[in-house]
């Protein structure tokens, strides 16, 4: 997941996505927020998906990614975690 999350790009997309009205966005609600091409916000979405931070759906054309809430709360015990470990240091 982290690695996944190393990459601005992916970072900004899961960020849009989470906080898209309805707690989901298509390629096409988010893509004009970046200057890259809809395939490589596609391939983006893809690596986020992969590393289980998102899921989706499509419904028609349109491809419908959220944020697996799981997968946040995953990420935010690991960082309380190394925090703590860190203030204990």
């Amino acid at each position: 997941m982290f690695k996944a999350l190393g990459e601005p790009v992916r970072l900004r997309l899961l960020s849009l996505v989470a906080s898209h009205s309805g707690g989901e966005a298509c390629v096409c609600d988010i893509s004009a927020v970046f200057d890259l091409a809809q395939p490589t916000i596609s391939h983006h979405l893809k690596v986020l998906r992969e590393a289980g931070l998102v899921e989706c759906e499509r419904r028609g054309t349109w491809v419908y990614y959220r944020v697996i809430p799981a997968a946040l709360q995953q990420l935010s015990s690991l960082l309380s975690e190394s925090a703590a470990d860190g203030v204990s240091a």
